[in-house]
């Protein structure tokens, strides 16, 4: 039976997601460390993926008050579908190139909140930003994939924090990509994000969370 848990926040109310969650453990130590959002990636190239069933399987047994996100990356309905109707969840993450007109789309279909990835590497990226405030739920600035990349994001990559300074859109945000233990509060001062998501920068190895760096992350995000 899940366990009710009141989500870390800071000061400011700060919130942090850890994605890529795969085993048990995982989903424990990113509640019991304070993070508000755990993401389950479905997507093969990536090593976080994660079954249809085992992601089922860790989100019935999450915390209440434990948000739970499916990522992926360009999904046809079928995927959307088989994932919505098995697993339990309170939030769509769009990694890919879905328009805004899909954004929407998904968004009915499924019935549930969509946050929708969009990669910075420059100045000129802040535009598309723009078409996606009044069509998603939340907006998830990362770090743009270099090109050629495998994954849309997970690279471990940051962008110049100082080209989002005191932006605001007309919807709520998080700030992704090359976040670490180590970096996440300059960023959070830099940036001023009140959310922020972390996966490759709380592993030992690919795919492999580190409970002591979840602790960590979430420590220095929520002070």
């Amino acid at each position: 039976m899940p366990v009710l848990i009141q989500p870390g926040r800071g000061p400011q109310g700060h919130r942090v997601k850890i994605c890529g969650l795969g085993r048990p453990e995982d989903v424990e130590a990113a509640a019991e460390a304070g993070a508000s959002y755990g993401g389950f990636v479905f997507f093969a190239k990536s090593p976080r993926n994660i079954s249809v069933e085992a992601a089922r399987a860790l989100a019935v047994e999450a915390p209440i008050g434990f948000a739970k996100v499916a990522l992926m990356v360009n999904p046809d309905d079928a995927l959307l579908e088989a994932v919505n109707s098995a697993v339990p969840l309170d939030m769509i993450q769009l990694h890919g190139k879905e328009s805004p007109e899909r954004v929407a789309e998904v968004r009915a279909r499924t019935g549930l909140p969509v946050m929708k990835a969009l990669g910075v590497a420059g100045e000129e990226d802040l535009a598309q930003i723009a078409l996606y405030e009044t069509v998603a739920d939340q907006l998830l600035v990362d770090a743009k994939a270099p090109k050629g990349a495998a994954l849309p994001g997970g690279n471990g990559l940051s962008f110049d924090w100082r080209l989002i300074a005191g932006r605001s859109w007309k919807c709520p945000w998080m700030l992704a990509g090359g976040l670490t233990p180590d970096n996440v509060a300059e960023a959070i001062r830099l940036t001023g994000a009140n959310q922020v998501d972390v996966s490759s920068g709380v592993e030992s190895a690919p795919g492999v969370k580190d409970p002591a760096l979840i602790r960590a992350f979430t420590k220095a995000a929520l002070a």
